[in-house]
């Protein structure tokens, strides 16, 4: 049995950038963080008393006798990819729901590369990881998403991650105060909203209007520098790098119509009469989980002002994909 922990993250800027449709051409970067929830993948080889040879655990159960029965996309294309002869069982358990804006689904691929790797036997270093977990997803899969996710999933920690018009990336654990990373994560709320939904879709149609979002897209850009400078200057007041979050949301909005709604614009500009300075929805946009900024006096305020939506505590982390348990089972 090995199971492996892969922690989800939060973007805060540039997202968008880290697409190859974009940072081929113009480069990207992005700041983001890992935190302390996870996506759990267990795998075994599957004992030889049973009728079917492949056995994976979801949202779904799916028991079959051929590699090409497996609808999951992720599960099927990894198989593929190891080329092992033997039965397996396969195991997802989420500390937070699929589809939901935290680079879930990246999550997966690399504990599930992870798993696999160990299995195998083979090395399982966090570039490996980030670099397999982004060719199966985009180039076997075929999924329109950016790069982020796969490499924050692997390395863990609060970065400034780079992406090269070569297609190669670069990561820059940022150089922030213990103290002030506290004081970020005490002003920082994370929200479930509700709303499932799949952020290739809606990643489609902002990569399909790029072209006449360039200043946009620039100054998404430019505000992973803005960003990782507030945090690093002391003498910068905090509360503008939650000013700056509202900023950077205002422009992601504008690049597609698909990234919000009237649901959700009316809930953002409720928490920002009720104490927020600024936040975002995470991922590619259209639901999932909202980040905010909010001073912690004003905290139980935007509590009581979204009685419907479900509060997640949160504290970074700075692991990255780990193995957690590696026991035979004797198959």
């Amino acid at each position: 049995m090995i199971i492996t922990r892969t922690p989800y993250r939060i973007s805060f800027f540039g997202g968008g950038t880290d697409h190859p449709a974009w940072y081929r051409e113009h480069g990207g970067k992005v700041l983001a963080t890992t935190f302390d929830k996870y996506c759990y993948i267990s795998l075994r080889t599957l004992p030889p008393f049973f009728d079917h040879k492949y056995r994976i655990v979801y949202s779904v159960i799916e028991s079959v006798k051929k590699l090409e029965e497996i609808q999951h996309p992720s599960v099927q294309e990894i198989l593929k990819y190891f080329n092992l002869d033997e039965g397996l069982e396969i195991h997802h358990d989420g500390d937070l729901p699929a589809r939901s804006g935290l680079g879930s689904s990246s999550a997966f691929t690399v504990g599930l590369l992870n798993a696999m790797n160990a299995l195998s036997e083979k090395n399982s270093d966090s570039f490996n990881l980030a670099k397999t977990a982004i060719h199966v997803e985009q180039n076997l899969i075929k999924e329109h998403v950016g790069s982020q996710d796969q490499i924050s999933a692997a390395y863990g920690g609060f970065n400034e991650i780079g992406f090269h018009q070569d297609g190669s990336f670069s990561l820059q654990p940022t150089t922030i105060s213990k103290n002030r990373l506290y004081d970020l994560n005490s002003h920082l709320m994370l929200f479930y909203t509700g709303i499932s939904r799949f952020s290739s879709e809606i990643a489609q149609s902002q990569i399909a209007n790029m072209g006449n979002c360039f200043n946009q897209m620039n100054e998404l850009f430019d505000m992973v520098d803005e960003g990782s400078s507030i945090l690093r200057n002391l003498n910068v007041p905090l509360d503008d790098f939650g000013k700056l979050l509202h900023k950077s949301w205002i422009i992601k909005r504008s690049l597609s119509k698909k990234i919000t709604n009237s649901i959700i614009d009316e809930l953002y500009a409720s928490t920002l009469s009720s104490g927020a300075i600024g936040g975002k929805l995470l991922g590619a946009g259209g639901g999932g989980f909202i980040l905010f900024f909010v001073k912690p006096e004003n905290q139980d305020e935007l509590k009581k002002a979204l009685p419907t939506l479900t509060y997640v505590p949160f504290n970074f982390e700075n692991t990255g994909s780990q193995i957690v348990v590696n026991q035979p089972n004797g198959f």
